[in-house]
């Protein structure tokens, strides 16, 4: 059974917050939703604003190739003919083929928002619906509330769904607008509605109960043949059904039909293309795409996932396009020690003596408050170094850093490097804003007389932690991320010193990097 897919990213993304979508964001993001093959691309509400009203002129010249587009809107005012009203005007306007039009079906709103009878908003819902349909359009018609209304007056609620049905809706769609209905509700409310109505039902859940996939799975279950979801869950507060989590729960595991299987494998790579577009950090716990939905850190999981995988992934990586990690810790055992050395030294065994004195190694540091889990450049400069596979690129023979009263350019500090290459010392002094800047700049300036190379790479992210809060000599774990706009690798450094463990990770940065560099050369 096909289900149909009703993406509502451009307005319901867009009213989460932190949430903000430029026109290229949201022409964008309809040309990878339509490349996924979603049956329905909800592209905003014409009203809501500037840019609202310019997508919707972008895309009517230029529309997705299969995906149907939606304007979103409300139902007439009270006491204005439909024709008259201006928002369904606007929506008319917006030239989609597809429209979607909210109505109240839950009574205490009708009373205490619309502040208009019950018969009165009934009215609203049918002729509103009959406007759009006369003007040949396809209407989803959103009960708002549906499923709150139904807990209040069953009856009346469903005397909603008739009114948008007597207007010639094509769908209507159960919103659980509130987001705190539990599964049995769902689907008890969403199976009269299948047996009764005589129409395709969808629906529509927020998450404030952490439930909306599974509510949506529930109305599936129950007969709803649309799901109306969100990528990665954005949307009003909790957000909405996670498209992400709820579309590979139907296809993969329940076998619906929601989307083209060819392009299931590409779901992990366009979770983050939407992160990235709009500057947010990927959820790294997000069940399926998220970096550690395929990770692995305790030994006996490790050891059981190499036996036979399906011991502890409940779907392959591969069916989202995600991958394994193993990830190593004093946790992980020799054999991840082992997996990860052999990338290194496809001569190592499990019982050699440098897989166990390099698992006590990683060990020991651990215990000082290395991590190496999150950061395996580091790991694998330790690794490299113990087993004599590593030769330096440079000497760092010191670095003094001072701060100074702020220049005009802002900049706090100053930093000293004295660096030896090949057996020639070069020194080099930089300001920057704060020691850690102040420091990478003077060491590159230093080194990229020999390693013009280095030129191309820059941090992109810096975390510090207090290791122990007892007093403030503390030791601290300072994280650094580095890319060189395709690669991107961390590293690591600890000590009670900030500047001391800020220099470990940032000098093991500029190590690895000239170490993948030069093996690139020679490859």
């Amino acid at each position: 059974m096909h289900i149909h897919v009703y993406d509502a990213t451009l307005r319901e993304g867009a009213q989460g917050p932190g949430s903000s979508f430029s026109l290229e964001d949201r022409l964008r993001m309809v040309e990878l939703l339509d490349a996924l093959g979603i049956d329905y691309i909800e592209a905003g509400q014409p009203t809501a604003g500037r840019i609202d009203a310019e997508s919707f002129d972008v895309l009517s010249g230029n529309p997705p190739k299969t995906s149907k587009l939606a304007a979103f809107g409300a139902t007439r005012r009270p006491g204005i003919p439909a024709a008259e009203d201006e928002g369904l005007r606007a929506l008319l306007n917006a030239n989609t083929g597809v429209v979607t039009i909210f109505g109240k079906c839950w009574d205490f709103h009708v009373e205490q928002v619309l502040k208009v009878s019950h018969e009165e908003n009934l009215a609203m819902i049918e002729e509103s619906v009959r406007f759009l349909k006369c003007a040949g359009r396809e209407v989803v018609f959103d009960a708002e509330h549906f499923f709150d209304g139904c807990r209040n007056n069953e009856e009346y609620a469903f005397l909603a769904l008739l009114a948008a049905k007597r207007g010639g809706a094509d769908w209507l769609c159960l919103c659980d607008t509130n987001g705190g209905n539990l599964p049995e509700n769902i689907a008890r409310y969403t199976k009269r509605a299948v047996d009764e109505l005589g129409l395709p039902i969808g629906i529509h859940c927020h998450n404030d109960a952490g439930l909306a996939v599974a509510n949506s799975m529930a109305a599936v279950t129950a007969g709803a043949t649309m799901v109306q979801v969100t990528l990665n869950g954005w949307g009003e507060r909790c957000g909405n059904a996670d498209f992400f989590t709820l579309i590979p729960n139907l296809q993969l595991k329940m076998g619906y039909d929601c989307i083209c299987p060819e392009t299931m494998p590409s779901l992990s790579a366009f979770s983050r293309d939407v992160y990235e577009m709009v500057n947010r950090p990927p959820d790294q716990r997000a069940p399926y795409v998220g970096k550690n939905a395929f990770s692995h850190k305790a030994g006996m999981h490790i050891d059981a996932v190499e036996k036979n995988p399906a011991t502890f992934e409940h779907v392959t990586p591969e069916s989202v396009g995600a991958s394994r990690q193993i990830l190593l810790s004093r946790m992980s055992g020799r054999s991840a020690v082992l997996n990860k050395v052999k990338e290194i030294d496809p001569t190592a065994t499990k019982d050699s003596q440098a897989i166990k004195e390099i698992t006590e190694l990683m060990k020991e540091m651990e215990s000082d408050g290395y991590q190496f889990e999150g950061a395996e450049a580091s790991f694998e400069l330790m690794v490299r170094r113990k087993l004599g596979l590593f030769v330096p690129f440079f000497q760092l023979e010191e670095y003094k850093v001072v701060g100074t009263s702020p220049s005009e350019e802002g900049h706090t500090c100053t930093a000293m490097v004295r660096l030896t290459v090949n057996g020639e010392q070069e020194i080099n002094a930089a300001d920057g804003f704060g020691p850690v800047n102040a420091l990478d700049v003077a060491a590159r300036k230093a080194l990229e007389r020999f390693y013009p190379e280095l030129k191309q790479m820059r941090l992109s992210d810096f975390k510090v932690r207090v290791l122990s809060s007892k007093s403030t000599a503390s030791k601290v774990r300072v994280l650094i991320e580095s890319t060189d706009g395709v690669d991107t690798w961390t590293t690591v450094g600890v000590d009670y010193d900030i500047m001391r463990a800020s220099s470990m990770a940032l000098f093991d940065s500029l190590e690895y990097m000239l170490m993948k560099t030069d093996a690139f050369k020679e490859v």
